[in-house]
């Protein structure tokens, strides 16, 4: 089992790095290996795409790291339908994946992050947006870049606590990923700067 993680995280590293070729073989390596597994079968045909359109690849694949926790099936077939339209119409693509946005800020009661960041320049300031709806209302995350962007915010306007969360909440998706180590030192820092104060 910790081997089987361990391989999953290393094809990950590959794919965010766009080293696509070394992904896929990690990937086919996993798949042979628990052909059961519904979820590992389609990382290869992300890495097929990425060898084509990097961007597009990297999409699909934080689109499908963050919505597969809460329904996997579910992502499954909405990443599907997805490259299907890939295949053959880009628009019907943009289509899709704007749809599943606005469903998933349905059923979260979420704003989407653009929007958030509307209320962010209305309110005239970060803190003053994100009190405003932090009880109430989930930011819902559609990208790595995104996540990373509403990070920073909250460290920068002193939300420690919930940068925290944040952290902890997606350490799942971005294990691999070089920025969460640095964010969390940034919030030991604060942390140790506020106790010798």
């Amino acid at each position: 089992m910790i081997q089987e993680v361990q391989l999953l995280d290393k094809a990950h590293s590959y794919f965010t790095n766009g080293n696509y070729e070394k992904a896929l073989f990690i990937y086919s390596q996993l798949c042979h290996e628990f052909s059961q597994n519904k979820e590992y079968a389609i990382y290869p045909v992300l890495c097929d795409i990425g060898l084509e359109n990097d961007d597009k690849a990297q999409s699909l694949f934080d689109y499908f790291t963050i919505s597969k926790n809460d329904d996997l099936a579910q992502a499954l077939i909405n990443v599907k339908d997805i490259i299907k339209a890939y295949d053959g119409d880009i628009d019907q693509m943009s289509r899709i994946m704007n749809d599943m946005s606005i469903q998933a800020q349905e059923s979260l009661d979420a704003i989407k992050y653009e929007d958030f960041n509307t209320l962010v320049a209305n309110r005239g300031s970060f803190r003053i947006a994100f009190e405003d709806i932090m009880f109430s209302t989930k930011v819902a995350i559609s990208s790595k870049e995104q996540f990373f962007d509403f990070v920073e915010q909250l460290i920068e306007n002193d939300f420690y606590s919930t940068a925290y969360k944040y952290l902890d909440g997606y350490n799942e998706f971005f294990t691999y990923d070089n920025k969460l180590e640095y964010y969390y030192k940034i919030l030991e820092s604060k942390k140790s700067d506020n106790i010798n104060k």
